[in-house]
């Protein structure tokens, strides 16, 4: 057996108001001011308040950078950047969900590894020398797992691409999976972001770098998931909702060391040309990807099936997939979640483009199965 490596952050805080602990763990670290990165919905929400209000409490002198929007661009990067360098902060607290998290592990390694200020440098597997400006998140969403992965994504307009920059030096070295901050969120963001969770935990289980260590913790994370995702969206049912911040934290513990496949790198594009929302993305791909994977890996997809809590036996291996995949179009049916790539507004003239990129894309080589252009562009135009 090759030698595995298992990246995860130092500590992490779970439960409703979880964020009562950022105090302690200030004088514990002895930080003196946040910097505070998050975006202006959820200070208007007052979902950010929360966090903010937990540093007047405490008089944690902080300022805080909004400018963050989802889908972020390198441009936000850098003023995020110019804003926390006069800030004279010493640590970051990202409060939000994916893009905040990821605007906020890009301004922490570049204020550390100030070479790379240019931001597109970063994209890829980089080796930076620094471990990034302390950073504490706080996620508002069940679904990235920016909190606990080595993963962030930050979209560069000039080449319309999705750089997707994985650097071990990135990761938090605190996540509060606080779920009093994800109950505020709207139906449609908490099913997208729930589905890119469940992505996670499928893409990341069926990977090529998958090992049992990954593969316990992608099979907890689909179970938890399966069972939980429409009464958290649906009837923000709180017991739920702690289960789907759980779960997508378990995940993210998973695929942040095994990597992703397609459905990543084909909605990485749609992300870049349309501005598409991540999770929705995944959520409308996935099941399609299952559907060209799963001649390569049925075993796990009997094994999928039973985290799922289906009745797995005596099926052909046709019946399996066909099984997997209808399960998850129907959880996307109970979600709201579109089945066709047309009602998102993906154009057919487009579908060429997107497949010469997602071909490309840092999340292709880990697919499961061997993938060409014309596969990915079948996929997208079965799709559509």
């Amino acid at each position: 057996m090759s030698v595995q490596r298992m990246i995860l952050n130092e500590t992490s805080y779970f439960g409703p108001n979880a964020r009562e602990v950022i105090s302690q763990e200030f004088e514990i670290r002895k930080y003196k001011k946040a910097f505070v990165v998050t975006d202006r919905s959820l200070i208007e929400a007052q979902v950010a308040t929360k966090v903010i209000e937990e540093l007047e409490k405490h008089q944690i002198p902080y300022e805080i950078f909004s400018n963050v929007k989802p889908n972020p661009v390198v441009q936000e990067v850098k003023e995020g950047i110019m804003k926390c360098q006069e800030s004279l902060a010493d640590c970051i607290i990202a409060v939000g969900g994916g893009s905040v998290i990821d605007t906020a592990k890009a301004i922490g390694i570049i204020m550390t590894n100030p070479e790379h200020s240019d931001v597109v440098s970063l994209d890829g597997v980089v080796a930076t020398k620094n471990k990034s400006l302390p950073i504490i998140a706080l996620p508002t969403t069940a679904g990235t797992a920016a909190e606990v992965t080595i993963n962030y994504v930050i979209t560069d307009p000039e080449r319309t691409k999705k750089m997707v920059c994985v650097d071990p030096h990135d990761i938090p070295v605190l996540a509060i999976i606080d779920t009093d901050l994800m109950k505020g969120m709207p139906k449609n963001i908490a099913a997208w972001t729930g589905m890119d969770a469940l992505t996670h935990a499928m893409e990341g289980y069926i990977t090529k770098a998958a090992w049992s260590m990954s593969d316990m913790f992608h099979l907890e994370a689909m179970r938890l998931i399966y069972h939980n995702i429409t009464k958290a969206v649906l009837l923000k049912d709180d017991e739920a909702i702690n289960n789907m911040g759980i779960a997508q934290y378990t995940a993210g513990m998973g695929f942040s060391n095994v990597g992703l496949g397609i459905v990543h790198s084909m909605a990485h594009q749609l992300g870049a040309v349309y501005d598409t929302p991540h999770g929705l993305a995944n959520a409308v791909l996935l099941p399609y990807v299952l559907k060209y994977n799963g001649q390569v890996c049925t075993e796990k997809f009997a094994k999928m099936g039973e985290a799922f809590g289906l009745d797995m036996n005596a099926l052909t291996i046709e019946e399996t997939i066909a099984k997997i995949v209808n399960a998850v179009f129907e959880l996307n049916d109970q979600l709201g979640i579109p089945r066709h790539l047309k009602e998102i507004g993906v154009k057919e003239e487009d579908l060429m483009l997107l497949s010469e990129k997602a071909l490309q894309d840092v999340c292709t080589g880990g697919n499961p199965r061997e993938t060409s252009q014309e596969d990915i562009l079948k996929i997208y135009q079965e799709a559509m």
